[in-house]
């Protein structure tokens, strides 16, 4: 490799620290969106008789349409994101620089794996389907956890899987 692709190749990697400290707080938020929803509306009984402003007003939804749109800044615009900007501000600056850059595809998709899962439960909250809600923010907190713990990305797996397939990530070819 070349100095110039070395340094075109740092430019576009991340740290990998950083998604994994996204995943700690994303995390942590999921699961009391977890718990208030199996405490909430959705798991009471009283979901179908409930009226769309109700609906709309369970904590459980406000928590989650709160995650659902950090997802959402996550994929539109991930460097100014708030827990990747709050790493890269005071976390980053106090650890020694990364022994290798990751590819910021990954970690973006994984973003978009998480807002699909969090819509998926809200839009079901709002049509009346039961534990639909704690369902979705459950499978979420798992995917997040495992990132933030171990520090496997179940949707940087699924974008891996999907880019040896052909059907993302693949590079345009020059005119």
């Amino acid at each position: 490799m070349s100095d110039r692709t070395d340094a075109a190749a740092t430019r576009r990697g991340i740290d990998p620290r950083g998604p994994r400290f996204t995943a700690g707080i994303t995390a942590l938020l999921l699961l009391v969106d977890a718990f208030l929803g199996l405490t909430g509306l959705s798991t009471s009984g009283d979901l179908a008789t409930a009226s769309l402003a109700e609906r709309v007003a369970d904590p459980a939804f406000v928590l989650l349409a709160i995650i659902a749109a950090l997802f959402l800044w996550g994929v539109l615009s991930p460097r100014t994101a708030p827990w990747g900007a709050l790493f890269r501000a005071l976390v980053q600056p106090r650890l020694a620089p990364p022994t290798d850059l990751e590819d910021p595809r990954p970690p973006r998709f994984a973003q978009g794996v998480g807002l699909f899962v969090t819509v998926v439960g809200l839009l079901l909250h709002l049509v009346g389907v039961p534990w639909a809600l704690p369902i979705a923010a459950a499978a979420a907190f798992i995917a997040a956890f495992l990132n933030a713990v171990f520090g496997l990305c179940l949707g940087c797996q699924l974008y891996l899987l999907l880019q040896r397939a052909g059907i993302v990530g693949r590079e345009r070819p020059a005119v």
